[in-house]
């Protein structure tokens, strides 16, 4: 089994271009969208959370259930769903304004147990900034941790969110000591500052740097550095796309046995050079169409052993 904790909220995707554009709801969420993206690959998943229960919180779970992932540690309550408001640039990037106010996922409290059989519990995004859920779900980064669980971190920043620049990057060294792998795009890596051998040097046994259609580059503890290029693709847009490269990784080491720091230290160039061409084809299919549409694990078989 594994774990998804963080974020589901709505996505208010434009039709069209300008600030007045039509806006479609859109299902999504860092955390939601690697559940959903770990679901339709085949993985074990479950999603721990805490959502509305208004039409978009049953929405959300709607889709879960459809991927197949356990919804049973997710927290309810009456507060509305979040809302962000997407704007997608000319190369079909996406920029996010969020309205995140009193909202259901804020109030996450950190379970005392995780699912039975659980081996990997995933992190980033929104509720890792936003009090006092984000209080909680470090909490839970902690004890899983603790336990031996694999664990990874997508910070994904949303500047826009963060009060306290400064404070936050202080913050995500902190969690570092509780990481196996960790998965960031170069603008992330820009704005946290440092490096991936800083970050190794702290903690995590792999880090996974993304480079949008540049492809992506992962660095390991025993100093490798394995790159390989980005599909190509006709890109609608990105949203979703680095969430589906946290799925693909954290399936196809799951289809390995990798899903431990020990698992990680005996993959070598070969083994992480398929891993990566399989998260960028994964992520290719999720640009090729709208929204956080990843794909089912059908559509990706020139990779059969990892699918």
């Amino acid at each position: 089994m594994i774990v998804v904790a963080g974020e589901a909220l709505i996505d208010l995707v434009p039709r069209g271009p300008g600030a007045l554009a039509d806006l479609r709801p859109a299902l999504g969420g860092g955390p939601f969208n690697t559940a959903v993206a770990l679901g339709r690959l085949g993985s074990a998943t479950a999603f721990c959370s805490r959502t509305s229960r208004d039409a978009f919180g049953e929405a959300l779970l709607d889709r879960l259930r459809a991927s197949g992932v356990d919804v049973s540690a997710v927290q309810r309550g009456p507060e509305p769903t979040t809302l962000a408001v997407a704007t997608v640039g000319d190369d079909g990037s996406a920029a996010y304004s969020f309205y995140v106010d009193g909202t259901a996922d804020r109030l996450f409290t950190a379970p005392g147990s995780l699912p039975a059989g659980t081996r990997a519990v995933s992190f980033g995004t929104c509720s890792l900034v936003l009090e006092p859920g984000a209080s909680a779900y470090e909490q839970l980064m902690g004890a899983a941790a603790a336990q031996g669980l694999f664990t990874a971190l997508d910070p994904n920043i949303r500047a826009g969110l963060i009060p306290d620049a400064d404070a936050y990057r202080a913050r995500f060294k902190s969690w570092l000591p509780s990481v196996t792998l960790l998965k960031l795009s170069e603008e992330d890596a820009s704005w946290l500052g440092g490096t991936p051998r800083e970050w190794l040097s702290c903690g995590p046994s792999a880090v996974v740097v993304t480079r949008g259609g540049d492809g992506l580059t992962v660095f390991t503890g025993d100093g490798a550095v394995v790159p390989v290029p980005g599909e190509r693709v006709d890109v609608v847009d990105t949203i979703g796309a680095g969430d589906t490269v946290n799925a693909a990784l954290l399936h196809g080491l799951a289809v390995k046995g990798a899903l431990s720091r020990e698992g990680l230290a005996g993959l070598d160039a070969e083994d992480w050079e398929r891993l990566l061409r399989f998260a960028a084809r994964a992520a290719a299919v999720t640009c090729s169409r709208a929204g956080a549409e990843p794909p089912y694990a059908a559509e990706l078989e020139a990779f059969p052993d990892l699918t």
